[in-house]
């Protein structure tokens, strides 16, 4: 068999001790695994220290911010990042070797699509899938933007496109979606308010409303049945919740100031 490259798995967590040892399994060829946690209270190191040695503990500064540590800590030729809730499925494994093997020098970054699964159901609509991901990249390629909570990979070079997607169990069961809805609408209104001075009653009532129309209209999500639905609602409350949240900071900010001239 030919040589190939060597490659460096890395990945941040927080409280995946239901995710992590499978996702783990599928990644436990690659010749070095790094993860960055942010203090978790469960399991997950526990369960990590089986994969490897390469831990290390930071306080969360945001996905970007927090994904770039990890990135810089990779010693080998090229870097995957993977999320705890994601699985690598051999037909992706066979195809990353192969890159590792013969990549053409001028691609530095290659994407690839996401099946994500919500409640046992693989959504093909709505704008979930092909959910194109850039995760496998040479080392000093490029790194995260600060846009939160979807941060943007920024690199030099030119892109290559892999046949074979990743799989990503998201939310489980519906319970799953109020946790990350507080926690991602609290990182997007934070971004947000950067750049948006005011919030109106007709962004809280009309933005939602686009956002069902994009997800369940335009782009599909009807033909996911009442898994695209529910996923359709779930949109638009992000995006009602986002905004909510953009008015509040507002508000914070003018009883602060207010306090402050008094």
């Amino acid at each position: 068999m030919a040589s190939r490259d060597k490659i460096s798995l890395v990945m941040i967590t927080y409280n995946e001790e239901r995710n992590i040892q499978e996702c783990l399994e599928t990644a436990k060829w690659m010749d070095e695994i790094i993860i960055v946690d942010s203090f978790s209270t469960d399991r997950t190191l526990e369960i990590c220290q089986q994969y490897t040695q390469r831990l290390f503990q930071r306080p969360f500064f945001g996905y970007g911010k927090q994904k770039n540590f990890a990135i810089e800590q990779a010693a080998m030729d090229w870097v995957f990042v993977l999320d705890a809730d994601e699985r690598i499925p051999g037909d992706l494994r066979r195809e990353i070797e192969e890159i590792l093997r013969s990549a053409p020098q001028e691609i530095t970054a290659y994407r690839l699509a996401r099946k994500n699964q919500f409640y046992g159901y693989w959504l093909k609509w709505g704008g979930q899938y092909p959910d194109w991901q850039i995760r496998l990249f040479r080392r000093g390629a490029g790194w995260n933007d600060d846009f939160e909570p979807h941060h943007n990979f920024i690199f030099n070079g030119q892109l290559g496109t892999m046949r074979n997607p990743l799989i990503h169990f998201t939310e489980r069961n519906i319970s799953d979606h109020f946790p990350k809805l507080n926690r991602f609408t609290t990182l997007a209104a934070e971004h947000r308010v950067k750049t948006c001075r005011k919030v109106h009653w007709y962004d809280l009532a009309f933005r939602p409303l686009v956002t069902f129309f994009q997800v369940y209209l335009r782009k599909g999500g009807y033909r996911d049945g009442i898994p695209g639905f529910i996923q359709a609602v779930f949109k638009s409350l992000y995006t009602f919740v986002k905004y909510a949240k953009v008015w509040e900071i507002h508000q914070q900010k003018a009883v602060r100031n207010d306090a402050h001239r008094n």
